[in-house]
């Protein structure tokens, strides 16, 4: 698969190819949905929590007198049929653990075909050189526009502070944009967004990094210092 590599105006320099079996050869919707299932599961706290009548504060006064009124007869406001009051079967418990596991090489193998997917669709914009000289907003809107990104985008970025500094800085208040690390990327990230914008450099790196072991190596051999995690 031969994918064109823009520079910042927006103008084809070259071509880029990939090889399409690295990255598995065919769509697997199944193992996608699981993957990206796993990371949704694993981003969640687990401190969601409800206030009981005892947890609400405030006057524990009778309302109105017992008789006479033709009301129905109340107490304390902090009941939980008014409002404002606590809550029947309140959620108390100190943690929930949604985290669901997945072996590291269907993780890798997720994250490949995401990417081919995202490719196929003709959903990744390669970059020559992703690197701005000064931090500005209007500069990396002009420089989303004539790559022909007109949807939300996601923006991989280099490890190396001298490169992504600026162009972090410059995307921070463009809506429906978001930034990664390129050593990062993983299938959640790729399809919560229309768009992939990444450096050349960074797009090789990933494909020959820890994320292209998806055998034994992957646990025999592992690359990086820790491996890798994604």
């Amino acid at each position: 698969m031969d994918v064109p590599v823009l520079n910042m105006k927006g103008d084809e320099v070259s071509m880029l190819t990939i090889d399409e079996s690295a990255l598995g050869g065919t769509i697997n919707p199944g193992l996608i949905k699981q993957a990206y299932v796993r990371y949704h599961a694993n981003r969640r706290q687990g401190s969601s929590r409800t206030k009981s009548r005892g947890m609400i504060s405030g006057s524990t006064k009778k309302i109105y007198k017992q008789k006479g009124t033709g009301r129905a007869r109340h107490g304390s406001k902090r009941v939980v049929q008014m409002r404002g009051g606590g809550v029947a079967f309140a959620k108390t418990r100190t943690h929930a653990d949604f985290c669901q596991d997945m072996p590291k090489k269907m993780r890798r193998k997720a994250n490949r075909n995401a990417l081919l997917a995202k490719l196929i669709d003709g959903e990744v914009k390669v970059i020559d050189s992703l690197i701005m000289d000064t931090p500005k907003t209007r500069s990396f809107v002009d420089f989303l526009q004539a790559i022909g990104v007109d949807r939300n985008a996601l923006i991989a970025l280099s490890s190396k502070e001298s490169k992504k500094g600026n162009v972090r800085l410059s995307s921070r208040n463009v809506e429906a944009v978001s930034t990664i690390r390129a050593c990062d990327l993983n299938c959640f990230e790729m399809l919560n967004n229309r768009y992939l914008v990444i450096a050349k450099e960074d797009l090789e790196a990933w494909l020959t990094g820890p994320s292209s072991q998806i055998d034994k190596t992957a646990k025999t051999n592992p690359m990086g210092a820790a491996g890798g995690n994604v």
